[in-house]
């Protein structure tokens, strides 16, 4: 017989017996386990995937400020509570009028020439589910116009911004922002109420408010003027 055959044979023998043996352990033993540990840390997310289209928030865009220049938005803070991108308003020019009007901003411009709804977009990626709540403040319209400033009249005075037909956008976000205020009146130097926010458990991930379509500026008082609207996201442990 050959030194490879005696081999094989070898192997076949020993797993012959392995296989009559091993009922006769099995009857013979007790099962044990033993637990391990699976551990895995999260921090505050400090990444933003940036502005999203205010249609379907799964999907990217490049805002474009009215006079044409992209925004720079803020980067993530430490705390993972940021504002995404808000739309600056663009109200147009008008004719002077010796009585109040009311004008229409124009839609939101993005780089690709396609337009969309003014709108605001808050990312929550601290991990806490703990809620917020947007604010907006805005500040008095005025004038570089020399001769209006020296002349005291550099203030556009009673004007005011009423953001309409708010609405939350939450879709690809499986816990949207639940608090919204469908209108809004802006007074310069007066704090509005909570735009959008969230109660606990929700909120995570991008959320966005958009508005129609249909934000106003009434004004009293004539002449080109431009204002800044500042606003403030604050977890809600932190209201104001």
């Amino acid at each position: 017989m050959s030194k490879s055959v005696t081999k094989y044979l070898s192997l076949a023998t020993l797993g012959i017996l392995a296989t009559s043996v091993t009922p006769q352990l099995a009857s013979a033993a007790t099962t044990q386990s033993y637990g391990t540990q699976g551990e895995v840390t999260f921090t505050a997310g400090t990444d933003t995937t940036g502005p999203v289209d205010p249609q379907d928030p799964t999907v990217p865009v490049k805002p474009t400020e009215p006079d044409g220049v992209n925004p720079v938005g803020p980067t993530m803070p430490d705390s993972g509570l940021t504002i995404v991108y808000a739309s600056s308003f663009d109200f147009g020019s008008h004719p002077v009028s010796n009585k109040a009007e009311v004008y229409n901003a124009a839609a939101q411009k993005l780089d690709d020439n396609t337009t969309r709804t003014n709108y605001v977009q808050v990312a929550d990626n601290r991990g806490t589910f703990s809620g917020w709540n947007l604010k907006v403040q805005m500040t008095d319209f005025t004038t570089a116009d020399s001769n209006l400033v020296a002349n005291g009249h550099g203030t556009l005075t009673g004007a005011t911004v009423t953001l309409g037909d708010a609405e939350i956008q939450g879709a690809g976000t499986a816990n949207p922002a639940d608090i919204s205020s469908a209108t809004t009146v802006l007074t310069p130097g007066v704090q509005s109420a909570t735009i959008l926010g969230a109660t606990a458990g929700h909120g995570s991930g991008n959320s966005l408010l958009d508005f129609g379509g249909k934000m106003e500026l009434q004004k009293t008082q004539p002449s080109n003027f431009l204002f800044q609207q500042v606003w403030q996201v604050q977890p809600s442990i932190q209201q104001i």
